[in-house]
């Protein structure tokens, strides 16, 4: 099955880019074999639209899901249009997400979980305690001055739980990585 996986960069190990419209690359994964293509998001500049634009793209590669941190209502109906599923919350690197994907630990979602032109403005990326990874969702401030988290759908009790050790199993890896980054140039300024 062909999965799309927003990503920072253009290979199965960059990071989960958490904006679906205006995310830097789209990596177009096979579930069965990790082959992938990567692409270019050539909606990322536009003044509008993007996140429409984004879900045809998509949905031109013949994918069946897709993969990414934040999704909003004007793509999640394309995509819903489309047949295609999505799950949103996703951070990691874009390997982890299709694996969790793979093994079933991941829900789709029904709903935005974040406004319209939620990427143009501040709570995009880079401006939450996450660096772009996914982390802090929704601590930005939209275009319209709304520094509000974006809404929730609504959950069973075991998803919610199932999402918050998922939560908690990412904080740890991100943590390890940057203690690795810590001991990698502390040893280097030896």
């Amino acid at each position: 099955m062909k999965v799309a996986v927003s990503s920072t960069g253009k290979d199965l190990d960059s990071q989960i880019d958490p904006r679906f419209g205006r995310c830097a690359y789209f990596l177009i994964v096979e579930t069965d074999d990790l082959s992938f293509e990567a692409f270019d998001n050539e909606s990322i500049a536009l003044g509008g639209g993007a996140g429409i634009q984004s879900a045809q793209f998509v949905a031109s590669k013949g994918v069946k899901a897709v993969l990414t941190g934040n999704c909003g209502p004007n793509a999640v109906r394309t995509l819903s249009a489309a047949g295609i599923e999505l799950f949103v919350g996703q951070n990691g690197t874009a390997r982890e997400a299709v694996e969790r994907f793979k093994k079933g630990e991941i829900y789709p979602a029904t709903e935005a979980n974040v406004t319209d032109h939620y990427g143009m403005g501040g709570g995009g990326r880079g401006m939450g305690m996450g660096g772009g990874r996914g982390m802090a969702r929704g601590s930005g401030i939209s275009m319209r001055g709304d520094s509000s988290p974006p809404p929730r759908r609504a959950s069973s009790r075991e998803e919610e739980l199932q999402r918050l050790k998922d939560q908690t199993l990412d904080l740890k890896r991100q943590m390890e990585e940057i203690q690795a980054r810590i001991d990698h140039l502390e040893k280097g300024q030896e």
